[in-house]
C-alpha cells in the first residue's frame, strides 16, 4: 500500500494505491492521524481508485475515519472506480453512510462548494 497526501484549499487528499488489507490498513491510519488534525473541520478526500482490494481491516480504517469526522463536523468523501470496494459498500449498506464520487475532481468541487 502506497498512500500520498496532499492539502489543497478545501480538504486533505489521500490517494491510495494497493490493496486496502491487514496489511496496508496500518499505512492508511498513520496517514489518516495527521490528516485529521490538520483542519478543523477535517474535510477529506479518499481516492480509492487504485485499490483492487479492501478486506474487513481497511474497511474498519475507512469507518473509524468517517466517525472521527462526523463527530468534528467535518465531510470525507471516497473516490471510487467500478468494481471490488463499490460493490463492498454496497453489499455492507455502508454505500448509505460514506459520500462516494466518481472522479477526484467531482469530489474536490464538491468539498470546494461545502468551505
Amino acid at each position: 500500500m502506497v498512500v500520498t497526501h496532499w492539502r489543497e484549499d478545501a480538504c486533505t487528499i489521500l490517494h491510495l494505491t494497493g490493496d486496502l488489507d491487514v496489511a496496508g490498513a496500518p499505512r492508511l491510519q498513520a496517514e489518516l492521524e495527521p490528516a485529521l488534525a490538520a483542519a478543523d473541520p477535517p474535510n477529506l478526500v479518499v481516492d480509492l481508485t487504485e485499490v483492487p482490494f479492501c478486506d474487513s481491516v481497511g474497511l474498519g480504517v475507512l469507518v473509524g475515519a468517517l466517525n472521527h469526522i462526523r463527530e468534528v463536523n467535518g465531510r470525507m468523501i471516497l473516490v471510487l472506480a467500478p468494481g471490488m470496494i463499490r460493490h463492498l459498500l454496497t453489499i455492507t449498506n455502508l454505500d448509505r453512510h460514506f459520500e462516494t464520487s466518481e472522479s477526484l475532481a467531482e469530489a474536490r468541487a464538491a468539498l470546494g462548494s461545502a468551505a
